[in-house]
This record gives structure tokens, C-alpha cells and sequence, in this order.
């Protein structure tokens, strides 16, 4: 009605600015709060088939499975952190309690030293807890958390070793391992000790150096020798080839380095985060829904599979990207993220409620080399999923 009066009276720009830019921020919050309110919904269904003991990893639809884990499993944060996440929007106490059920199974990983994962299950978990309700014993788990992780850093590697070896020569190092270094520079911030600051920096300059092709794509594994520090190898695990692009590896690095600028402030992480989202967004076989497919090399595109999880990823970490540039270029990663949250929003990747045993999305691909949850719901697309829908909303306040 606004709008009709303006155009009868002239108003100014800037007041049909204003009322646009509020209609905006008025559809993005309906937007927001239906899906987050769908998700929490799925959440209690999920609540209700979780084992005692046990954490969600995947469900298969076409056997009616559903898989979970221990809390030494790398995706064993995700769960209680969307949990987190949910209760934050929707106040429900119920969720709340869930989490800090689950947060009790995961505590004694604190002192787990045998895994890089220690960002992913700790602090998704327990940092967004501490984050909510502050607490010296939160606390004091993220700093052994964080002692835990410092202690798979090598001086002469520069980096954190992400998996052991039967080989003592092998230094093994993925891309994944980025998403883990803001439990480090947390624990800089909180205790005053740059120890931790330097070890993740160290892990991202290396990782820069030496996981990055010219086209700035990324290697899934690198192979360092433990001795002196040089590269053996470079390789895949979990994508189609060893000089493909893996999606998630992409994504990982993504978020990875968006995540070390906004920590350290130093621009050539945030020019890595550039070149990284370019590469993604301009690549020809990104599909017009922006939710790639499972590598961007894939032998059998347009009819391989999607992966839903490195779409709820690169949504999440362009969002953030978008607030440290400015412009055309702000608006197109944001853009961006938008198209790809909103398909991720609606069929096929989003489930009814009440189906896909209590997940959010559809049609992760987790490690397909192996047949290993392939096209199936992953616990970790729905972290960052739920996150990417907060970050939306967040920054749509922002602006307006």
C-alpha cells in the first residue's frame, strides 16, 4: 500500500529505497523463520530415533537405516551445534536440553589427540554452547580441545597433520584441516597465549602454498615428508581424481581461509577467499541451482550426483565473504549464497517434515570413491545449512 501511495505523491528515491529494502528484510525473515522452524521440527524427529549413547551420522531411505556414531567420529559436533543454532531462533528449550544431553557424550574428546577434527567436534559444539551460555567449565574444555589439536603441529612441517600413518615418513595434510584452526585462534583470545594463533597461521600459509593449483582449485591431500617438510605427494581420497575438484574440498577451502581473514585480518587470506569463490562460482559446471555437483569434474555431469552439504557450505562461507569486500562483488557472493540457499530450500534437497529420518537436506555425497553415504543426508549439511539461514538473516537485519 506504501508503494502505491509513492507513486501517487511522488515520494523520494530514498523513501521507495527504504520501503523496498524493507519489504526485503520483511520476506527474508519469513523465509528464514519457516525453514528454521522446519528444520527444528525435523531436529525432535531426529531426537526421538537417536539411540542413547549415540550421534547421528546419515540415514538410508531405502532401507529405513539410520547410522550413527560415537562421539570419536569427526561429525560428532554437528549435531549438538544445529541444535544450538535452532534454539537461538526459536527459543524452544527443548533443543536446548537435547544439546547439552549430547554435549556430556562428547567431553572426554577434549583429550583426543589421535584427530585434526578436534575445530569441527569441539567447537561447533561446545563454542557456540560457551558462545550462548558462557561458562568457565566450556571454557576449559575448548582450551584442552585446543591443547589436544596443538599437539598434531610440526615445527618443520608448518602444519597440523590431519591423518596418521603406517608410513613414518608420510606427513598427511587435507583440505578439510582448514575448518578447524578457529578453535586455535579462540584459544589465542582467550588465554593471551599466541602459541595457537601461530600454529593455525603456519597451517594456512602451508596449506596455501602447496594445496592450490593456478587456477586456484585445491588438492584434497597433500603428502609431506615428515622429516624435512617437502612434498611427496598430492592426491585425492574422496574425490573423482587426483586433479579433480573435489565440491566439498572446494568448499572447505572456501570457508577456510573466509574464516582465517576474518581472524587475522591479513589481506592475502581474504584474496585467497576471492580467488577460491571465483573459481567455484565461474566454474561451467556449476549448475544454474548453484548446488554442484559432487566434483566439479565428475565423469558423468550433468547426470552425477549433487552434493548438497558443499552447497550449505559455500552458502555460508559466501555470506561471511560477502562482508569483507564491497560492491559488485559483495552483492554477487551474496547473490550467490542466496540462489543456493534457496534451493536448498525446496525439493529435491530439502526433506518434508517427518521424512528422511529427522535430517534437514537431502543428497550428500560423502565419500564416493568408497560407496561410502553416498546421496543420502549428512549431519554436516545440515550444520551449515541451518547456519548459512542465520547468517542470511542476520545480514539482511544489517542492511536495513
Amino acid at each position: 500500500m506504501l508503494a502505491a501511495l509513492c507513486l501517487q505523491m511522488g515520494c523520494s528515491n530514498s523513501t521507495q529505497q527504504a520501503e523496498t529494502s524493507t519489504a526485503a528484510a520483511e520476506d527474508t525473515a519469513g523465509f528464514v523463520d519457516q525453514n528454521i522452524q522446519q528444520a527444528a521440527a525435523q531436529y525432535k524427529v531426529l531426537m526421538e530415533k537417536l539411540p542413547d549413547g549415540e550421534l547421528p551420522r546419515t540415514y538410508y531411505a531405502s532401507t529405513n537405516t539410520f547410522q550413527t556414531s560415537g562421539s570419536e567420529w569427526w561429525t560428532s559436533g554437528f549435531y549438538p551445534g544445529t541444535l544450538l543454532y535452532l534454539y537461538e531462533e526459536t527459543g524452544d528449550e527443548a533443543l536446548l536440553n537435547e544439546a547439552k544431553r549430547v554435549l556430556k557424550l562428547l567431553e572426554k574428546e577434549q583429550y583426543n589427540t589421535s584427530t585434526h577434527d578436534l575445530g569441527f567436534m569441539m567447537f561447533g559444539s561446545f563454542g557456540h554452547a560457551n558462545r550462548i551460555e558462557p561458562s568457565q567449565e566450556y571454557k576449559d574444555i575448548l582450551l584442552n580441545s585446543a591443547k589436544s589439536l596443538a599437539s598434531r603441529y610440526d615445527p618443520d612441517v608448518k602444519a597440523i597433520k590431519s591423518w596418521d600413518s603406517d608410513n613414518p615418513k608420510d606427513y598427511l595434510v587435507i583440505i578439510d584441516n582448514m575448518m578447524n584452526l578457529d578453535l586455535l585462534f579462540w584459544a589465542t583470545r582467550e588465554t593471551g597465549d599466541s602459541t595457537y594463533h601461530n600454529i593455525a597461521v603456519n597451517h594456512a600459509n602451508t596449506t596455501m602454498q602447496h594445496h592450490f593449483r593456478p587456477d586456484y582449485s585445491s588438492y584434497h591431500v597433500v603428502n609431506y615428508n615428515a622429516d624435512n617438510g617437502e612434498v611427496q605427494l598430492k592426491r585425492t581420497e574422496q574425490g573423482n581424481a587426483d586433479d579433480s575438484a573435489w565440491a566439498r574440498g572446494q568448499a572447505w577451502g572456501l570457508y577456510g581461509y573466509t574464516m582465517t581473514y576474518r581472524e587475522t585480518k591479513d589481506p592475502k587470506y581474504l584474496e585467497q577467499a576471492r580467488k577460491i569463490a571465483e573459481f567455484t562460482l565461474n566454474h561451467p559446471n556449476l549448475p544454474e541451482d548453484k548446488i554442484p555437483y559432487w566434483d566439479y569434474n565428475a565423469p558423468n555431469i550433468p547426470n552425477a550426483l549433487r552434493d548438497a552439504s558443499a552447497g550449505a557450505i559455500n552458502a555460508s562461507a559466501l555470506l561471511e565473504l560477502s562482508t569483507f569486500v564491497s560492491g559488485q562483488e559483495s552483492e554477487k557472493y551474496f547473490r550467490a549464497a542466496e540462489t543456493m540457499l534457496k534451493s536448498l530450500s525446496e525439493e529435491p534437497y530439502k526433506a518434508k517434515v517427518g521424512e528422511n529420518g529427522g535430517f534437514i537436506l537431502q543428497h550428500g555425497v560423502g565419500h564416493l570413491p568408497q560407496n561410502s553415504e553416498v546421496d543420502v543426508p549428512l549431519t554436516y549439511g545440515d550444520h551449515y545449512y541451518v547456519e548459512a539461514l542465520v547468517r542470511y538473516k542476520d545480514l539482511q537485519n544489517q542492511n536495513n
